[in-house]
């Protein structure tokens, strides 16, 4: 039925869609790849563009309250947007796109990545290493605003080891700037999204290997249009529950059940 809607909407407004002013999209940073090659796959069909902004998804969640131009809300934890929703500021409470997944990240050329059997093994060690002099950071998002960086407290909390590595974390704005901290020649790897270690940017540099989804609280990724959602926006927004747009975040490591 949905495809059915869609169809029919798309039928009569693909011409108004094409010359409206594209919508600007707050987006979690680990949709950086997978959001792009949708949003091109949708101008493909539509003619339609829309303004991809990728950050974390608390700083969003505070801009969209503050009167931010936001459209469409793709955010990593879907708390955020009950609260917006709680708050007057969506339409409706939206609807789950993805569930996400934590990795460890380190690079390539160490050739020492950890078994799925303790997959923290680099932290222990880089903890080991500290007492000896070794300074190797361990990168996360903030968890102060970033839903991966509170999944990566969460981990490491599990494996007893959050406070032990506080000395050597270094925080990243968000997700996407966490893993490029992951990789800098100074750090022993860290805590990012699945999305963003599958991407042909960074595969051809790291390696990971996932965290058990137990570990932490599940990444349910919402979705929401705002009130000030125009029909780009809407249109945009019921294309990415389309079983073509379900096949490409799927294709970046996310999980669509």
């Amino acid at each position: 039925m949905r495809t059915l809607l869609l169809a029919f909407f798309m039928l009569f407004s693909t011409p108004a869609l094409a010359g409206a002013q594209p919508p600007i999209i707050a987006a979690a940073s680990d949709l950086q790849f997978a959001l792009t090659e949708a949003a091109e796959r949708f101008k493909a069909q539509t003619g339609a563009d829309v303004r991809l902004n990728f950050g974390s998804s608390g700083n969003f969640r505070r801009q969209i309250a503050q009167g931010a131009p936001f459209e469409l809300y793709l955010s990593a934890d879907e708390a955020y947007v009950f609260a917006l929703h709680q708050e007057g500021h969506t339409l409706d409470e939206g609807t789950i796109y993805a569930i996400g997944r934590l990795v460890w990240l380190q690079r390539s050329q160490r050739g020492d990545l950890p078994d799925e059997t303790a997959p923290l093994a680099g932290v222990e060690q880089a903890i080991a290493a500290s007492a000896n002099g070794t300074r190797e950071r361990i990168a996360l998002a903030n968890p102060e605003h970033a839903p991966y960086g509170v999944a990566a407290q969460q981990a490491l909390s599990h494996a007893s080891l959050w406070e032990p590595v506080a000395p050597l974390r270094v925080l990243g704005e968000n997700v996407s700037q966490a893993a490029q901290f992951a990789l800098a020649d100074d750090a022993r790897g860290g805590l990012v999204a699945y999305s963003l270690a599958l991407a042909p940017a960074l595969a051809q540099r790291s390696e990971y290997v996932l965290i058990p989804e137990e570990w932490h609280a599940p990444l349910r990724q919402r979705m929401v249009l705002t009130r000030q959602a125009g029909e780009v926006a809407k249109a945009f927004y019921a294309w990415l529950q389309e079983d073509e747009a379900l096949a490409i975040l799927k294709q970046h490591g996310f999980s669509t059940e």
